[in-house]
């Protein structure tokens, strides 16, 4: 497959086909993370589309893009939430019938989104694991009923509406950026970033963001071919892919300055950052280019910078296991092993002399055995200050409490969070 970047005459084609339901989005510069990272920092604010992602450019350009005999057969998608809302609003649109094959993990507000956006032009389907799964899914059903599929992202029409973003940004900052950091799922999204700049405003430097549970093209680019990853963490939804698209994997291989992966842990915190402190709700995909300013704070300092908020489509129900992971990320949050004697008081004497002031016991699971002269808890431990974890490992020692450490022990603590 070509390496060639997509022509901006077909971005620009594109920009008109999508003009009547695409948002032109805000581009500005936030004063705490630029005061923060000692440089200007600017947000694309993808997540105030209608849809509340990027995927309604690509979905709907593609989508416009059929014949009517091609409309009249009806539309797949497989995906996991965003490209499929972009994909169901098209399909009401355009009046044509579209399938959402979306992995069983979905969020469920993704999902009745979706429903909502498509109304009687949608079915979906719940099927798979992960988003990988789903699609060969509805590559089955799309060959069976003979209809045609719309790809989330290895697709030069989707790229091509992905793309009118970034000459969005052309437009709004004519100064050209040093640095734009753009998320990495599939691939659209960057395959359009690098089209755009890399002709428009070649000195700024590219820099591809991916979850450390899901390297995809991290890993693709370091073996030279795009490689499929056998196990991936799925937390965040919106990027979690096993393998990116050819399209993408090639222009990357060329174009792409550099790749960075950013730890769930600091996502989560970075998303409970912007509700906290900027009012803005974001999906963990959303929250990824401004997770990886910190890994570049020496070279973006007095520069200027281009963070894309690619999504919000965050599900309420999460927010505890986000909360949850920020905490351990930030070292404030801590799992043990701890064997209380069978004798009365031992709990009481835990609390006083063990715990400090400022610790509170989140989580807390203990089973007498009356044989034994000690029974074991699971205890969550929430610190004030990450400094404060030694000292109390040494107290539990110097009490006699302690048996294990559990949070470097992924075989075992993923069963408590």
């Amino acid at each position: 497959m070509s390496d060639k970047l997509l022509d901006i005459s077909v971005i620009k084609k594109a920009q008109s086909n999508i003009k009547d339901v695409v948002v032109k989005t805000s581009f500005y510069q936030n004063t705490r993370y630029s005061e923060l990272f000692g440089c200007s920092v600017f947000f694309k604010r993808e997540d105030l589309q209608q849809v509340r992602s990027f995927k309604i450019r690509g979905a709907y350009n593609k989508i416009h893009s059929l014949s009517d005999s091609q409309l009249q057969k009806g539309v797949v998608c497989s995906s996991a939430g965003n490209h499929a809302q972009g994909f169901a609003l098209a399909c009401k649109r355009l009046n044509t019938f579209g399938t959402v094959f979306m992995p069983t993990t979905t969020p469920g507000q993704k999902v009745n989104q979706v429903k909502m956006f498509g109304g009687e032009f949608v079915e979906v389907i719940l099927v798979g694991d992960n988003y990988d799964e789903a699609n060969i899914e509805s590559l089955k059903f799309t060959k069976k009923q003979n209809k045609l599929f719309i790809h989330p992202f290895d697709d030069y029409d989707v790229i091509a509406g992905q793309a009118t973003l970034f000459l969005e940004i052309i437009n709004q900052h004519p100064d050209n950026l040093d640095y734009l950091f753009v998320p990495i799922g599939g691939g659209g999204l960057i395959a359009g970033a690098l089209s755009v700049f890399k002709q428009l405003s070649p000195t700024t430097k590219i820099i591809g963001v991916e979850p450390a549970g899901a390297p995809s093209m991290h890993v693709s680019l370091k073996n030279k071919k795009n490689t499929t990853l056998e196990f991936i963490d799925n937390f965040v939804d919106g990027a979690a892919v096993k393998r990116v698209g050819e399209i993408s994997f090639n222009l990357c291989n060329k174009y792409l300055d550099d790749i960075v992966l950013t730890d769930e842990g600091e996502i989560c915190q970075t998303i409970l950052d912007l509700y906290n402190k900027e009012a803005i709700v974001v999906e963990p995909a959303g929250a990824m280019a401004i997770s990886a300013l910190s890994q570049y704070q020496k070279k973006i300092k007095n520069k200027k910078v281009g963070c894309i908020i690619c999504g919000s489509n965050n599900d309420i129900a999460r927010m505890s296991e986000i909360k949850e992971r920020a905490m351990l990320w930030s070292n404030l949050k801590h799992y043990f092993i701890v064997k209380f004697p069978q004798r009365a008081g031992a709990l009481k004497e835990f609390v006083n002399e063990v715990l400090g002031s400022n610790h509170d016991i989140t989580y807390f699971q203990y089973m007498k055995k009356h044989h034994m002269s000690n029974g074991t808890a699971s205890v969550g431990i929430e610190l004030k200050n990450e400094t404060d974890l030694k000292p109390l490992i040494e107290r539990m020692k110097s009490f006699g409490f302690y048996q294990d450490y559990l949070n470097n022990k992924p075989e075992l603590f993923h069963f408590l969070i």
